[in-house]
């Protein structure tokens, strides 16, 4: 005799999970300790600033950044902007801020460069050129960067020809202990024309220059950075395995070609990293140009801090620009960065 069918009950759904906000759970404790810690850091920031300002008074020390709109009572010796002792203190600001940039976006791409193709040589089946390479590398990059500079500025001012007698390089660039003078573009009767350079009586005269000051904080820059900069190439380079090579040459590639298409866009992704640190640091390295008299930001704050006696707003200053470039350096890099992860997917 069949028994009986026994009907089905479905099942209870399961109750929806509520979430109830409690004091004692590890996202509130979370938030708590930060806001905590943000109001330790605020008070202080607020302590030490009071505190500073408090003390300055009594001493009948002056502050504030009102002094950005006084003359500066300065000549500064090179510079792209417009500028004379008249002019107010944030335009020395803007000068030497803008000299800074200089050295830095030409030396980060000189220093890319020349890192790139040393890091590169160091996987060359030359053993002269693969020994050059790591010859540099240790030379360079143990070398405290200050004494280079001071090295390739006392090579510049010591051992070049005076300026009337100049060294002439294809009878338009001329180097002399004032440094590099080349042909430049300049207005004529509403066009453009080539302005060449030539030796004067008692200097070179017409064209544009480069001063020793700047080609010696640039060389040195350079120089130094890009031994870091091979060392990290060369990492990234090792860590494309092996058959990546074999696979280009499987499909008649030469190892230069193989190297450019198919090894280094795989690198990118190891080597923009510690890339962007070796921008951050020859960015802030240039500030050691003071050392050699090159007018960077560094040096304007330093004589605008002896002429006013705004000590503690002329270092905020400082520390405020390298901040800044900082900040963008790393999310110009960053933004690059995942472009270069986007593509290789």
């Amino acid at each position: 005799m069949p028994e009986p069918s026994v009907p089905l009950i479905p099942p209870r759904p399961a109750p929806a999970a509520t979430r109830h906000f409690s004091w004692r759970g590890r996202k509130a404790r979370s938030v708590a300790y930060q806001v905590l810690a943000v109001g330790v850091i605020g008070l202080l920031g607020w302590l030490l600033v009071s505190n500073t300002l408090a003390n300055m008074r009594l001493r009948g020390i002056q502050s504030g950044f009102d002094f950005l709109w006084q003359p500066a009572g300065f000549d500064i010796g090179e510079g792209w902007l417009t500028y004379d002792a008249t002019s107010p203190y944030w335009k020395a600001f803007l000068v030497g801020i803008v000299n800074t940039l200089r050295v830095a976006l030409i030396g980060c791409v000189l220093a890319t460069l020349l890192g790139t193709l040393l890091g590169i040589a160091r996987f060359s089946r030359n053993a002269l050129l693969r020994g050059l390479s790591y010859g540099y590398v240790e030379l360079f990059r143990n070398i405290p960067l200050l004494l280079q500079l001071l090295m390739w500025y006392l090579l510049f001012i010591e051992y070049l020809p005076p300026p009337d007698a100049a060294l002439s390089l294809g009878d338009s660039v001329f180097l002399s202990k004032n440094g590099i003078a080349f042909p430049s573009l300049s207005w004529a009767d509403g066009h453009l024309q080539f302005e060449i350079p030539r030796i004067g009586e008692m200097q070179v005269e017409g064209g544009a220059a480069l001063s020793p000051e700047f080609m010696a904080v640039l060389l040195g820059l350079v120089l130094y950075t890009a031994a870091f900069i091979a060392e990290v190439v060369r990492a990234g380079i090792a860590s494309v395995p092996k058959g990546q090579h074999e696979a280009g040459a499987s499909i008649g590639l030469s190892r230069a070609r193989a190297m450019r298409l198919i090894v280094l866009p795989q690198a990118l992704r190891l080597i923009i990293p510690p890339l962007t640190n070796q921008y951050l640091n020859l960015t802030k390295n240039s500030s050691l140009a003071v050392a050699i008299g090159y007018p960077d930001v560094v040096s304007i704050a330093n004589t605008s801090l002896n002429q006013s006696g705004r000590a503690v707003e002329c270092i905020a200053i400082i520390m405020l620009v390298y901040l800044t470039l900082s900040l963008i350096t790393s999310a110009l890099m960053n933004w690059f960065n995942r472009r270069a992860a986007i593509k290789e997917r």
